[in-house]
């Protein structure tokens, strides 16, 4: 026979009837409280549902720095001493951080003491550090969280809960095994996680306890429901819903443990945990809901597993509690056939660890949230000359308009034929290397040989030719610098050249590269190819390259085919305008032929993304190009 109730979690719940009363909460009446009193507490915190004052993470930051309280940012939460506990070591006895055992909630602000059980409100923490108000420097303990009624009731189902194993009959255990599916599991691991069974309700007990198993703080109870040829399971809780925040299995994680999965129900954690032998954890309230005061508890986590159940509802709640628990360690195991609920693939005789390998991570490399970002943004607003990168010692007209040399960009650099290009190029990186910047170089138009051999030259700021004496002493010096080159020359693939530098920046740690130039990648595709499409293509590489590894490109392209008497525009840049739109920088090398007079050549920055200023500099007249190279730029 079934009979409708009251209380608990749904508010309406089916429980069997079996010869008693059925009192409030659905349970027999032997086990019901008696009559209600009117209950008071002091410096009782409001329920989750009660909205608060909203605290941003940055105010929390502020408030903490103007106070002198240090903190530790983790995924979700702010770690700091707490005022609620004495003093404390650096280390405990298992090596973990004692005295920050106050965790903050980025979002609301609310905290939670590890240590002394200590929870409330971000006005409750201002209270308590400034010593304002009642009971401040006790804080509100969870210990003394639930009801008196709710402790007292608590403590009399529990005790009237016998494990499944010492049932007077068999036939009994064994009905119950079956009606909630625990056939395969072991009594030991019913034993490890202290279920036990309430006979007169025919429902599993699943207990709350304390962090660390001290203390019995409320209860779960779950019945089951013939429903046609399946079962309904049903949910009671005490304390109610709303207080009921119990992370089933939390006794057994260990502070070494860095790895987790969470489900939506007890009796998928059993089955987890039996299996696999990996640390499980189930939600309070399923899918339902992800109550934020958990967090804490989550924090020591370097890789959480979501594995919620086998429809799309529990997919579309692990994406959602994901976000909350930061989404870059967590992973989702996604329903379907072969992936149903942990219990149920037991069950089946599927193999779990096999499943959990398929999970997907929760993030994409490819996005990030502001949050990931904070950091970084105020780094470059308190330090922002570091922020505009290395600034040039011969080029100062070039740090008045770029202010520096920055990673991660892509510069393109173009100039007429036989007007220097490479000889200014190889100086302009030179000046960058010698303060550290490690530099690797793919001159596919002239030989390393001679490229070296202008470089050297450049270094010495002098003709060595002319002074073979000390060439010995500037080859020392110059060998020191962090200058790398590829031995390449003449076409070659924009793969291989790719996995080249990949290979270099893992091995080198090179910040710069300089391409010199792209045409020698043009020709080594198919004569079918477009090459308008394989120079787009080529430059896309090489912006992505530039962004996935935090390395600057310089890239040389020479220009179309123009009047000698037109200055060059960014649009005579060969090929498409993909080039200039993907450029971070655009630099021109001008070359001014007169009639009258040796000509004069400047250089033109006609695309600055960084800081947006743009115009002629480093203007001079040129006679040669090897004079260019011998006196260099001082």
């Amino acid at each position: 026979m079934w009979v409708l109730l009251r209380g608990g979690y749904p508010l309406r719940i089916l429980l069997p009837l079996r010869g008693e009363w059925m009192g409030r909460r659905g349970l027999p009446r032997s086990l019901a409280p008696g009559p209600p009193r009117r209950r008071y507490r002091k410096e009782a915190l409001p329920a989750l549902e009660v909205p608060v004052l909203p605290v941003t993470a940055t105010e929390i930051r502020q408030y903490l720095r103007a106070r002198g309280i240090p903190f530790q940012d983790g995924h979700s939460c702010l770690r700091a001493p707490s005022p609620f506990v004495k003093a404390l070591p650096l280390k405990d006895q298992n090596g973990a951080t004692a005295s920050f055992s106050l965790f903050i909630d980025k979002t609301t602000g609310r905290f939670l003491c590890m240590t002394s059980l200590a929870e409330g409100s971000w006005e409750d923490f201002q209270a308590s550090v400034e010593g304002r108000g009642d009971g401040a420097r006790e804080g509100v303990l969870l210990s003394e969280a639930p009801e008196v009624e709710d402790s007292e009731e608590v403590r009399r189902i529990w005790d009237r809960a016998v494990p499944l194993w010492e049932l007077p009959e068999p036939e009994e255990a064994q009905l119950a095994r079956v009606m909630f599916g625990l056939t395969r599991v072991t009594d030991d691991t019913l034993r490890r996680f202290n279920v036990r069974y309430l006979r007169p309700a025919r429902s599993l007990v699943f207990p709350w306890l304390s962090p660390g198993g001290l203390g019995l703080r409320g209860l779960k109870l779950l019945g089951a429901e013939g429903q046609g040829d399946g079962v309904h399971y049903k949910e009671t809780t005490i304390p109610r819903p709303g207080v009921y925040r119990n992370l089933f299995g939390l006794p057994l994680i260990s502070r070494r443990d860095v790895e987790v999965v969470l489900t939506s129900r007890e009796l998928d954690s059993l089955a987890l945990n039996q299996s696999t032998g990996l640390p499980t954890l189930a939600l309070p309230r399923g899918t339902a809901c992800l109550p934020p005061a958990l967090l804490p508890y989550l924090e020591q986590f370097r890789r959480i597993v979501l594995w919620l159940g086998d429809d799309l509802r529990s997919w579309e709640a692990a994406k959602l509690f994901a976000r909350k628990l930061n989404p870059k360690r967590c992973s989702l195991v996604r329903p379907g056939d072969r992936q149903p609920r942990p219990l149920e693939a037991l069950n089946r005789g599927l193999s779990l660890s096999r499943i959990l390998r398929t999970a997907l991570p929760a993030w994409h490399k490819s996005i990030v949230s502001f949050r990931q970002l904070r950091e970084e943004v105020l780094g470059e607003l308190s330090n922002v000359e570091q922020a505009a990168g290395i600034r040039w010692n011969r080029f100062p007209d070039l740090n008045r308009l770029l202010k520096g040399h920055r990673k991660g960009e892509l510069t393109v650099f173009t100039g007429p034929t036989g007007s220097g290009k490479t000889t200014f190029i190889s100086e302009y990186a030179l000046d960058l290397c010698t303060q550290g910047v490690n530099t690797l170089w793919g001159s596919f138009e002239i030989s390393n040989v001679r490229l070296a051999r202008v470089m050297l030259t450049q270094f010495a700021v002098g003709r060595l030719e002319e002074q073979l004496d000390k060439y010995d002493e500037w080859a020392d010096r110059f060998e020191d610098l962090p200058l790398y080159f590829m031995t390449f020359h003449g076409q070659q693939s924009i793969r291989t050249v790719i996995d080249t530098m990949q290979h270099a920046v893992y091995v080198y740690d090179i910040c710069h590269v300089v391409i010199d130039n792209l045409q020698f990648m043009m020709g080594h595709e198919p004569l079918s190819t477009d090459r308008i499409a394989a120079q787009d293509y080529i430059v896309g590489a090489f912006r992505k390259f530039a962004t996935d590894n935090s390395c600057h490109v310089t890239l040389v392209i020479h220009p179309r085919k123009e009047d000698d008497d037109k200055e060059l525009q960014t649009a005579s840049i060969f090929g498409s305008a993909k080039a200039s739109q993907e450029a971070d920088n655009v630099l021109i090398l001008q070359d001014r032929k007169l009639v009258t007079g040796p000509g004069k050549r400047y250089l033109q920055v006609s695309k600055n993304r960084f800081d947006g200023d743009v115009e002629s500099q480093i203007q001079k007249t040129v006679k040669s190009e090897a004079s260019g190279a011998a006196s260099g730029h001082r």
